[in-house]
């Protein structure tokens, strides 16, 4: 059977993940990045064993193991006394309860490692989309400088901003009241937490700070929220103002400022998350990742998602059928994707904005019921929704006309 033809928008975690997990199952994938080149962007990723595992089915687990940090622990922490809240045990007992590791890692390694499975002719640079239409016969890319790409599908990666799903779908970002520092600091700058390789958080009123190493160990990766009624500028992103950073921090554990101070530079992030969809398809083209279900960074899932939707989309439309494969049946292989990946990027979308106000709870009365739960649920089993979870077997087990 000839290769079923897929055209890729967007070249990022999820885009990529998309094309190596198609390439894998034997179909003829082309990437399409508006960006006229791809540059060394973001901070650290966490990656939990619900991606880590398909990442190594892809062929990655030598150049992961090679570039991330297998954490320890995730440690969360009251802001002011440093007093522990819970503590989650990773590293081997992770591995052998959930049978993959979890991992931090830079994100740029992360997107160079998936970047490795695409060949050279694959990837096409400054492909700025402006419209999608489809028919009976095919799905259309319309490029900026007048080039049409066709395909038998069209599957946007193309993130919040996604160009792909505001053809489709009329919502808007919403903007979540927070917004966030990010960073990364040489190791030998925060020698108080190399002790042991973990994932820090400190919950306080209206933010929290979380860290941990990335680069093999070199560096560490931080995120410090902090809340701001509006968000004036242009762009969702600026360069963050360290020494504002620092005084948003003041009186908090003595560690928290430690980091901080050990920055030089910093970006600042408006955090936008959307509304959830019922739908994920239309006729030939569907939309994963951010581009799916933009979610707030407090599950720590977002890059996960990613990988869990690549996957099973990937095997859904190669299931469907090979080069010239009718509407209906990528049609069917849509709603197949939505029905194993709806409910629980759902759920995970919506727990992540619930932590938005749970982590950042105001001292008082709340503030101890949430911290007495944290200690009565330690431990890994608590996770095991999340963490066991194979997208894989999700496939499998959910067949194409149910």
């Amino acid at each position: 059977m000839s290769q079923m033809r897929v055209a890729v928008v967007g070249a990022g975690i999820a885009g990529l993940a998309f094309a190596a997990a198609l390439r894998r199952g034997g179909a003829d994938c082309h990437v399409y990045e508006q960006a006229e080149h791809l540059a060394e962007v973001g901070a650290g990723v966490q990656l939990a064993p619900n991606a880590t595992r398909l990442l190594h089915r892809l062929g990655l687990r030598a150049r992961l193991r090679a570039v991330a940090v297998a954490p320890e622990a995730i440690e969360m922490r009251r802001w002011d006394d440093g007093l522990m809240l819970q503590r989650t045990p990773l590293g081997d007992r992770c591995l052998r309860r959930f049978g993959a590791p979890y991992y931090t890692v830079h994100r740029a390694d992360l997107h160079a490692a998936l970047l490795s499975q695409l060949p050279p002719d694959r990837l096409h640079l400054g492909a700025r989309l402006v419209a999608v239409t489809q028919d009976e016969a095919e799905a259309r890319l319309h490029m900026a400088d007048g080039r049409t790409v066709a395909a038998d599908a069209v599957v946007g990666a193309d993130g919040i901003h996604s160009a792909v799903r505001e053809w489709f779908v009329a919502d808007w970002p919403r903007y979540s009241g927070q917004t966030i520092y990010r960073g990364l600091v040489p190791a030998e700058r925060v020698p108080h937490l190399l002790a042991e390789p973990r994932v820090r958080l400190w919950f306080g009123p209206e933010q929290h700070c979380v860290c941990y190493p990335v680069s093999g160990g070199r560096q560490v990766s931080f995120g410090a929220t902090v809340p701001a009624a509006s968000w004036e500028v242009e762009s969702w992103s600026a360069r963050g103002d360290v020494a504002g950073l620092r005084a948003a921090y003041k009186g908090w554990h003595d560690d928290v400022l430690r980091l901080l101070d050990a920055a030089r530079n910093v970006s600042r992030w408006a955090l936008h998350d959307r509304d959830s969809t019922d739908r994920l398809g239309w006729g030939r083209v569907g939309v994963i990742g951010d581009a799916a279900h933009p979610m707030l960074p407090f599950q720590a899932q977002g890059a996960n998602q990613a990988v869990e939707d690549a996957v099973v989309l990937a095997r859904c439309l190669t299931e469907a059928g090979g080069a010239g494969a009718g509407r209906d049946a990528v049609r069917a292989a849509l709603r197949r994707y939505e029905r194993i990946r709806l409910p629980r990027t759902t759920r995970i979308q919506q727990q992540s904005r619930a932590n938005a106000e749970t982590f950042h709870l105001a001292d008082g009365a709340a503030q101890r019921r949430r911290d007495t739960g944290a200690l009565a649920e330690p431990g890994l089993d608590r996770h095991r929704w999340l963490f066991g979870y194979d997208a894989e077997q999700a496939v499998a087990t959910t067949g194409r006309s149910s």
